[in-house]
């Protein structure tokens, strides 16, 4: 069963803590993070995110961005992390 983790639109230092955990309670199986109410994305954030997205590859299991937001992907794209990353992900990566 995939599980959705429907992102914050402020992801700043207070929003990691929060997002850390909501990652944690979901590993172990495929999960969809929707980002549609983003509208700002901070660095503690992008590294949590970044950090699931090597985590879920590890462990097997696929974590997929939908619905991004232009303001997240403009701000992903800024902080130099590969667009890529947004789009559909596989185990197999």
């Amino acid at each position: 069963m995939t599980q959705t983790v429907v992102l914050e639109s402020v992801l700043d230092l207070r929003a990691a803590g929060p997002l850390k955990a909501d990652l944690l309670a979901a590993r172990g199986g495929d999960v969809v993070l929707d980002g549609s109410a983003v509208e700002r994305l901070g660095g503690l954030c992008l590294q949590v995110l970044l950090s699931a997205l090597r985590t879920w590859r590890a462990d097997g299991h696929v974590l997929t961005f939908v619905n991004v937001s232009e303001a997240l992907a403009g701000q992903w794209s800024a902080f130099g992390a590969s667009p890529s990353d947004l789009s559909a992900q596989d185990a197999a990566q």
